[in-house]
């Protein structure tokens, strides 16, 4: 996988923006704090108890700066929402340095980002809790959210198309009933805390045959469709 290197640049800002470095920290830190509070509130109370007071108490700061910084509540939970899902955040750096080199793109690499996300939502309790509200009705803030996910995934299955297209292998189709798998097993295992199939994934011998299962899965699609990468 290329790696981007990234160049520190030096230089002499001008007094103003010295000024206001202070007050702009300040602002940052308080974002920062409102944002970490929408999680802390939705462990706390899930999803009705995500209401401004609630959220500007845990954060010590006043209910006013959500308006000020983020517009709308709604706007400061979609916040919160992206920063979490593994798609928009966890795997970003690495989707968007495949999109610039296609050619590293192979089933390595997609399994990589499988595991990666089935060990993000098996670890992630606030994860969790979107996910099961995104399944209890429609919500135009997790639409917007979900919408932003598939954004980010469009180029990365566009490269897919180019290597799948002369096989028979309908490779989106078999990525999204892989992925719906991962969120629902995660989700089954860590709501009700039953096994699956007879597999425990609480357990670090369940969780490693799912992880296998998952990578003998893509083995087998690259190999069907007969796309060595």
């Amino acid at each position: 996988m290329a790696k981007i290197k990234k160049t520190e640049i030096e230089s002499k800002e001008p007094t103003s923006r010295k000024v206001s470095s202070g007050p702009l920290r300040e602002k940052a830190r308080s974002m920062e704090k409102l944002v970490k509070a929408v999680g802390t509130v939705l462990q706390k109370h899930s999803y009705p108890g995500l209401t401004a007071v609630n959220i500007a108490n845990e954060a010590g700061l006043n209910r006013k700066l959500i308006y000020t910084y983020f517009g709308t509540l709604d706007n400061l939970v979609e916040t919160y929402v992206i920063k979490k899902d593994f798609w928009k955040s966890g795997a970003k750096k690495m989707i968007e340095s495949i999109v610039e080199n296609p050619d590293h793109l192979g089933k390595a690499e997609v399994n990589l980002l499988l595991q990666g996300q089935f060990e993000a939502l098996l670890k992630d309790k606030a994860q969790q809790k979107i996910m099961h509200w995104g399944l209890e009705g429609k919500n135009k803030m997790l639409r917007s959210a979900a919408d932003q996910r598939e954004e980010m995934g469009i180029e990365l299955l566009a490269i897919l198309d180019k290597d799948f297209e002369n096989s028979t292998v309908d490779i989106r189709a078999v990525l999204a009933l892989q992925i719906a798998g991962i969120y629902y097993l995660a989700l089954h295992a860590k709501s009700c805390g039953s096994k699956f199939c007879g597999i425990d994934i609480n357990k670090p011998e369940g969780k490693e045959r799912i992880s296998k299962a998952i990578q003998n899965n893509i083995e087998i699609v690259y190999n069907l469709a007969k796309v060595n990468k």
